[in-house]
């Protein structure tokens, strides 16, 4: 199985071959935010890229769309509902996207990664 490493959230988690980097996040309890649902409508699941781009599915038109309107847009940012991983991935979520609320403070943006 692929790992998708979230590197400033310190949490390394399995994907399914094929599955979004958002769905990855949500099974394992990393709350990705993602207004639209997932459905390529917003940018708030805007994640940026460090290593293995090209273990993901290629950015199309409608997600390059989107991206432009996120916050610190990078040549490697990338769309969570809309990339599908096939190899593993390390990347971060940037400041202008965060997740969800949760209780453990490993998830908040900005924490010590140890």
């Amino acid at each position: 199985m692929p790992k998708v490493f979230f590197k400033n959230l310190d949490k390394t988690v399995e994907a399914l071959e094929g599955q979004s980097i958002l769905d990855a996040a949500l099974d394992n309890d990393i709350s990705l935010t993602h207004d639209c649902g997932g459905n390529c409508t917003c940018s708030t699941c805007h994640v940026v890229i460090l290593e293995g781009m090209e273990r993901l599915s290629p950015k199309d038109e409608a997600e390059q769309d989107q991206l432009e309107m996120a916050e610190g847009l990078t040549p490697t940012s990338r769309l969570g509902c809309q990339s599908r991983v096939f190899g593993d991935v390390t990347l971060v979520v940037p400041n202008g996207s965060s997740p969800g609320p949760t209780s453990d403070p490993v998830f908040k943006i900005g924490s010590p990664t140890g």
